[in-house]
């Protein structure tokens, strides 16, 4: 339930804008709390993926990107996502969440999100991110919502392998992908 709240204060009151780039990663801060923790002690596999919204969050508000995405009606959706676990977090420890782009198609937008403890990589969730309209539930073209919040039109970094294999494999890559 902590975690709910910390998305609700992320996404209703977000972090003041940095004017971040679209393609440039963002840092998410987050402390492991004893809400987050399973019958083990060590972060639930749950928890991992509402610490992943809280970072796009803040993703979002360090592009200055919520009142842009309002204008326009659209908000984001995960489409799906997948988790890599190396090494456990566990109470009290500090953890970075680093959020970035890695391209996108007609589609989606894909994220990568490293899970970071004193600079040792803990976990990798990679995201696929889709743009409705509120109240038409409209998808709304990757490219167009990325031109958006970039100013500019952009052309997409080469997906990397990996990614794009996940994102056939679960059916979430434009079909002429």
């Amino acid at each position: 339930m902590s975690r709910q709240l910390h998305l609700l204060l992320a996404t209703a009151r977000p972090r003041r804008s940095l004017g971040l780039d679209v393609l440039a990663p963002s840092t998410t801060t987050l402390r492991v709390l004893p809400t987050d923790l399973d019958l083990y002690l060590h972060v639930n596999n749950g928890t991992y993926l509402q610490m992943m919204d809280v970072a796009r969050s803040n993703y979002i508000a360090d592009l200055g990107g919520f009142p842009r995405l309002n204008e326009k009606r659209w908000y984001p959706v995960v489409a799906a996502s997948t988790m890599t676990y190396r090494r456990s977090l566990r109470l009290g420890d500090r953890v970075e969440i680093s959020t970035r782009v890695v391209g996108w198609d007609e589609r989606v937008v894909y994220l990568e999100q490293v899970f970071s403890r004193r600079g040792e990589r803990c976990a990798r969730g990679v995201v696929a991110g889709r743009f409705l309209t509120r109240g038409s539930g409209e998808r709304v073209p990757a490219p167009e919502v990325v031109a958006h919040l970039a100013g500019s039109e952009l052309a997409s970094p080469e997906i990397p392998d990996d990614v794009l294999r996940w994102a056939r494999a679960v059916d979430v890559a434009h079909r002429g992908a």
